[in-house]
């Protein structure tokens, strides 16, 4: 099977605006899209049947529609349209399996909505086996001005991840532009003075994560010496920094630990911040 990037179709503005970007990325790094549309109520397909007594003609006009216009615009990508009776949460979760990522619908979530991001995109984020992206309507449908925003990558130090840099390090490559490696160190209590933060210490906390921002990216530097790379070190909250940096970015790439025997699934406290406050399309990357 030819790899893809899969799409959940559901019909929403979000969903058609997810769809767009993906067939955008789906072209940019030579590969299929997929339009998967699942429903628990569909029918089995039967060999014949009339249009009128066809239980699930608005579910194919849905995929057959979105088809349409993404060929219409990417000609030369192959674009599968895909029906499934199950569950939506549960045939995302299985599609990612065989996806180089799945990409989401997601609503512009503000002040107290923003903690609820709904039923199918926060469990299959947490989920998925492969990178998830969840796109903004809003975001997605403005028309590009000026140049090409940056990929932004928000990085720990203790566990970068090599999944979550190759994923990062791929996005700027296919589009050709920089890539920013951000890292949000809070100033420690004992370095808080009435005046601000104690410079001496904040000068050694920056010096540093610096020099292990350049350990972990070196690696990745060398196998995509066309990306050019910038990185930050922030002294405030990760989630502050990381949500700051990606102002105006035209991907914002944010980790979350892969869970194994049967473990809880988790998103830490940067990956919520990027979905539920992050204005540009924000991919969550499982890594070990």
């Amino acid at each position: 099977m030819q790899p893809v990037v899969t799409v959940g179709l559901d019909g929403s503005p979000e969903s058609l605006a997810a769809a767009r970007w993906a067939a955008d990325e789906a072209e940019k790094r030579g590969l299929a899209l997929r339009l998967l549309h699942a429903w628990p109520l569909l029918a089995p397909e039967p060999a014949r049947v009339a249009t009128e007594v066809d239980q699930n003609y608005w579910a194919k006009r849905l995929v057959h529609t979105a088809q349409a216009e993404l060929q219409a615009h990417h000609p030369g990508l192959t674009v599968l349209g895909t029906l499934v009776p199950e569950d939506a949460q549960v045939a995302l979760v299985r599609a990612a399996a065989d996806s180089e990522m799945v990409v989401l619908g997601s609503r512009g979530l503000e002040s107290i909505e923003s903690y609820v991001m709904g039923d199918i995109s926060m469990p299959v984020v947490a989920r998925a086996e492969r990178p998830v992206v969840l796109v903004r309507a809003e975001r997605a449908e403005q028309p590009a001005s000026g140049p090409p925003g940056r990929v932004v990558v928000a990085l720990g130090l203790r566990t970068p991840g090599d999944e979550l840099l190759d994923f990062a390090f791929h996005s700027a490559a296919a589009r050709d532009v920089p890539l920013l490696a951000v890292h949000g160190h809070s100033v420690p209590l004992h370095a808080r003075m009435p005046w601000g933060a104690d410079h001496t210490v904040t000068e050694e906390i920056t010096k540093e994560a610096r020099k292990q921002l350049g350990r972990a990216l070196r690696p990745w530097h060398e196998k995509y010496p066309q990306v050019e790379v910038v990185d930050s070190v922030r002294l405030t909250s990760p989630a502050k920094a990381v949500l700051k940096a990606a102002e105006g970015a035209a991907l914002l790439v944010v980790g979350r630990r892969a869970h194994h025997h049967g473990g809880t699934p988790h998103l830490g406290p940067v990956a919520h911040a990027a979905l539920h406050h992050g204005r540009c399309p924000v991919a969550v990357v499982p890594h070990d």
